[in-house]
């Protein structure tokens, strides 16, 4: 697979000739582990990035202590997905430089999609009962999910670091170059792993893998939840079991730190194989800057092992 996404060319300068030459890499604060993955690929040997959200925590629901709010004060840059996945953060991001904030998903060349791309008729889930999950109307921030959006984004943090720090800013540029490659050879080793899954649907907990589905030419993945693994009506798995019976679905999966019962007792009687616990965000898998490639390739992985222990 090669990724087609423009690469970026100053487009986040701001000026080179008006900021100090800075004597060490920017302190740099991630919103969670995908994200500073990314940002550890393009600092290479030069810096650590340090990390917001606790280690096992779900980014979707979560609250800042009184130290994160004062390493957020101290941090130089902060790197984060954006509002749409952690409405948490948006306070604290707001009322910073808006030069010292990046947000990904937000970035002009990001490809994004609508939920209502795979469910715009059925929206029966009331969210009202739980303000920390990102709304299901409108983008679906999951957006790392998707390879190309991974690439771009290593340029565009190479290129706010640049700007930060100009004496490292031809590292930057090879670190990223050499992350995109790394990408592009895990990218077409999960195409070949989901060759038995290419028309098959999944049934997931919740509705989080659009990205990954699209990117990868699989049919879209059948949602339990329609917002961040929150408990589905009766009326939706009522719709859920009845999409799966119209499908040629085999297996669903739960997701890592969720009851399995809650994918258990949606397909009960659907006669579905219960895949390996997947997670969007890379809950479970070991933090550092293999932790991105590590959560598309598992995913794939479990996709595939699944389907082909039952075809």
């Amino acid at each position: 697979m090669h990724l087609t996404r423009p690469v970026l060319a100053g487009f986040f300068t701001l000026s080179l000739t008006a900021s100090p030459v800075a004597a060490e890499p920017p302190q740099i604060l991630a919103d969670m582990p995908v994200t500073a993955s990314l940002i550890q690929q393009v600092l290479g040997d030069l810096g650590t990035v340090e990390l917001l959200l606790d280690e096992g925590s779900d980014p979707h629901d979560f609250q800042l202590r009184p130290s994160q709010a004062r390493a957020l004060d101290d941090a130089d840059l902060l790197i984060w997905v954006g509002p749409e996945l952690t409405p948490w953060l948006t306070r604290a991001a707001e009322q910073r430089d808006p030069a010292s904030s990046l947000s990904l998903l937000h970035l002009p060349g990001t490809h994004l999609r609508s939920f209502e791309d795979d469910d715009a008729d059925d929206h029966d889930h009331d969210h009202a009962e739980d303000h920390h999950d990102h709304s299901h109307d409108g983008t679906d921030p999951h957006a790392w999910l998707d390879p190309e959006n991974g690439a771009y984004w290593l340029n565009a943090i190479a290129d706010r670091l640049a700007t930060a720090d100009p004496q490292n800013a031809e590292t930057y540029s090879a670190n990223a170059a050499s992350a995109i490659s790394a990408l592009e050879t895990d990218i077409t080793a999960i195409r070949d792993t989901l060759t038995p899954a290419r028309d098959k649907p999944i049934v997931v907990l919740h509705d989080a893998y659009g990205y990954f589905t699209e990117s990868f030419d699989l049919p879209d993945a059948i949602a339990v939840s329609l917002g961040d693994a929150t408990s589905p009506s009766a009326a939706r798995l009522r719709d859920v079991q009845a999409e799966i019976a119209a499908s040629d679905a085999l297996c669903a999966f739960p997701e890592v730190n969720q009851p399995p019962r809650m994918i258990e007792s949606a397909i009960e009687g659907t006669g579905l194989a219960v895949g390996a616990p997947l997670s969007p965000s890379g809950l479970g898998l070991p933090a550092g800057k293999d932790l991105y490639n590590n959560v598309l390739t598992e995913i794939g992985r479990a996709i595939s092992a699944c389907i082909s222990a039952e075809n």
